[in-house]
């Protein structure tokens, strides 16, 4: 794919964002339009198997899932295109390798659409799920669609859409990592101000190392249109930033004035299931390469 086809990509994810309710105005986080408004015009809003949830780790259910399998995450992203729509900031790609994503609970290969995040007003609130009632200061989505079905079928399909989540924790340095990502979110503070950033890094970078512990569960967009249509992947191990970093993001203007936070609360998991995959990944295989060893040469009398 040339730079021109990736650009078009690019504006084509600008156009199915539209659909799935990122850029809409016609929703915010606070007054009328806070999320408790939100099924007044949107109806999917009211649904069932609604987004985010608090996690509770002693009512997961433990299952042994395939290794999630990682593409392009390491490829270098040259340019980042950030833009604020007055809800969250998001950065797409501009590149001929997207990442993608397969294995695990997913039913597909996923490719990279955009990622955005969340916060709150504060360090101890802000991130969208929760684990075990605890709320985090920062909550970033990478949302990913299934290419089965293409961008705009996705949107409106059961599994066309998987989120891969990641909290966030405060420590008393910052993260190099997020250097880049800092500087775009300086150059789009004003609502509907877009810029592109060289040299981002990897999407490798920005997430947590362990890709073997998360929680899984069916769920939604958690902003409208709130479509059911998201294979939710919340990973155990946070990304650690600074309150300098995480502060950065209160910068933002909405056109009410700072977006100082823009989280859905938790919604009822009605009878869902939350699993937990408990895949040690290499360590875990390792371990099972040898009990199978074993007991074959058990079989056969070696010892």
């Amino acid at each position: 794919m040339s730079f021109i086809d990736a650009l078009s990509e690019s504006v084509v994810v600008f156009a199915v964002c539209c659909i799935w309710g990122v850029f809409s105005q016609d929703f915010g986080y606070d007054g009328d339009n806070g999320p408790s408004h939100w099924g007044n015009t949107f109806s999917q809003c009211l649904g069932k198997h609604q987004s985010p949830i608090d996690i509770e780790t002693h009512n997961v259910l433990n299952k042994h899932f395939q290794p999630l399998k990682f593409e392009n995450f390491d490829q270098q992203i040259g340019i980042g295109l950030f833009e604020n729509n007055g809800h969250t900031v998001m950065m797409k790609i501009l590149s001929d390798k997207q990442p993608q994503i397969y294995g695990g609970p997913l039913q597909g290969t996923y490719k990279f659409a955009q990622l955005h995040f969340h916060w709150g007003p504060n360090d101890t609130i802000g991130s969208e799920n929760q684990i075990n009632h605890h709320s985090f200061p920062l909550e970033m989505h990478i949302v990913m669609y299934n290419t089965k079905y293409g961008y705009t079928k996705a949107a409106v399909t059961p599994g066309g859409l998987t989120v891969l989540s990641y909290l966030t924790s405060v420590t008393a340095q910052d993260n190099k990592h997020y250097d880049k990502l800092e500087e775009g979110l300086h150059q789009v503070q004003n609502i509907f101000s877009n810029s592109t950033v060289y040299n981002v890094g990897t999407l490798s970078d920005l997430i947590a190392k362990n890709r073997h512990r998360y929680y899984t569960y069916e769920g939604s967009l958690t902003t409208p249109p709130c479509s059911e249509t998201v294979t939710w992947i919340e990973f155990e191990d946070t990304i650690p930033l600074s309150a300098e970093q995480i502060n950065a993001f209160r910068l933002v203007s909405t056109k009410t004035g700072r977006l100082t936070h823009n989280y859905r609360p938790t919604q009822p998991l009605n009878g869902r299931i939350i699993f937990y995959n408990k895949s040690s990944g290499i360590k875990g295989n390792v371990l099972s390469i040898s009990i199978a060893l074993f007991m074959l040469c058990v079989h056969y009398s070696v010892f």
